[in-house]
């Protein structure tokens, strides 16, 4: 059995000495605990950081003058120690489906990242970036193409969901959608998919300090089923996950069933070989009891034939395992084209009626203005 992933870089790093700390703290950075245990160090009671929990989570202030109900003191400290760090918006665009919204927001250097925030029926969903960039390389993939320059911190990847959850507060009343003619209930934040700029799994400790975080009871209260995390398939990560048995689901980029065709999309396969990330799913699934999504971009000419339908099938059997298929959606840096819609109705069809295995088609969502699935990326500069 492969050993279990050690709390250190391993492989790629799980934390990046790029990541230079802040003049004052994020307060976005800090667990409730962490939190409770700064207020003691400073002598303050108990009772104040639950109401600058509320503050932060549920009224989604901005600022420290917005909390009038800490003492004085209080806010005086917070303000001369610490900060919140909201994420300005250097581009908002809204996609002409009515339903999404991608946001360029700007980081305490002066980098920037992406996050969309999406509708569905009866739900809303932020997708939020864990890295400026991404090391992973995936030919298809904008973010991949834009390279590597570093990690998020904790309080980076919380404010992604903070912004969407305080974007959605400023909708007009009864206007839960992004035009009135797409009204869907629910118009605050449920889903969170890691699956933004960046490989979650290479800033491992951040990411689930955000998570842990995110998954507050008296936060933003998201539950572990409602965190997605996507990974291209870094093996260490999967496993720790495993260990740690973290209530969110596991998404894992598959795209080939072979290890040859797999390289030639996902670089990083070189690195973690098919037969050690599909070991890996494995131990996943035993430890953890939970299925694992996997997805599939569909390549015209490239990994969408009966014979690749039925190559996944035998690939993932066994395995309490679900396919989610994604069309490929266009980038500047790869010149592929997406499955035709009866190429795809074929392979579902074949995982099913074969294989017993159940798929779903990712529905297209801000493909005009590149918030889909593999777009994300911004421009050098």
């Amino acid at each position: 059995m492969i050993s279990p992933p050690a709390r250190q870089p391993c492989g790629v790093h799980l934390l990046s000495a790029n990541v230079k700390p802040a003049v004052h703290r994020n307060l976005y950075d800090l667990t409730r605990e962490e939190l409770r245990g700064l207020f003691v160090q400073w002598e303050f009671k108990p009772v104040h950081v639950a109401r600058l929990w509320k503050y932060l989570y549920l009224e989604l202030v901005d600022s420290f003058e917005a909390m009038p109900r800490l003492p004085a003191r209080v806010r005086t400290r917070l303000a001369a120690e610490t900060q919140i760090g909201v994420l300005p918006i250097a581009l908002e665009t809204d996609s002409s489906d009515g339903f999404t919204r991608k946001y360029l927001l700007t980081l305490a250097d002066g980098e920037k990242i992406e996050t969309v925030l999406m509708r569905f029926t009866g739900r809303v969903t932020a997708c939020i970036s864990s890295q400026v960039g991404c090391a992973m390389g995936c030919v298809f993939c904008a973010t991949g193409q834009m390279g590597y320059t570093r990690h998020l911190t904790p309080g980076e990847i919380v404010a992604q969901a903070v912004h969407v959850a305080r974007a959605l507060r400023h909708l007009p009343p009864q206007a839960s959608c992004l035009s009135p003619e797409h009204d869907i209930a629910q118009p605050w934040l449920r889903n969170v998919v890691l699956m933004g700029m960046g490989e979650p799994l290479h800033n491992y400790d951040a990411v689930m300090q955000a998570v842990d975080i995110l998954r507050d009871p008296n936060g933003l209260s998201l539950a572990g089923p409602r965190i997605t995390l996507s990974t291209v398939g870094v093996v260490p990560g999967i496993l720790r996950l495993a260990e740690e048995k973290r209530p969110l689901h596991l998404a894992v980029s598959l795209h080939a069933a072979t290890q040859a065709e797999r390289a030639a999309l996902v670089p990083v396969a070189r690195k973690w070989p098919l037969d050690e990330l599909m070991a890996a799913c494995r131990c996943y699934c035993e430890k953890t009891q939970r299925r694992i999504f996997f997805e599939w971009t569909l390549i015209e000419g490239k990994n969408d034939s009966p014979d690749h339908a039925r190559a996944v099938g035998r690939l993932l059997h066994g395995l309490p395992a679900q396919v989610n298929l994604i069309p490929l959606n266009p980038t500047a840096g790869y010149d592929g084209a997406p499955a035709r819609s009866e190429a795809v109705k074929s392979f579902q069809k074949i995982l099913a009626e074969e294989f017993s295995l159940p798929s779903t088609v990712r529905q297209r969502r801000g493909i005009d203005i590149a918030a889909g699935c593999g777009q994300l990326a911004v421009a050098a500069g």
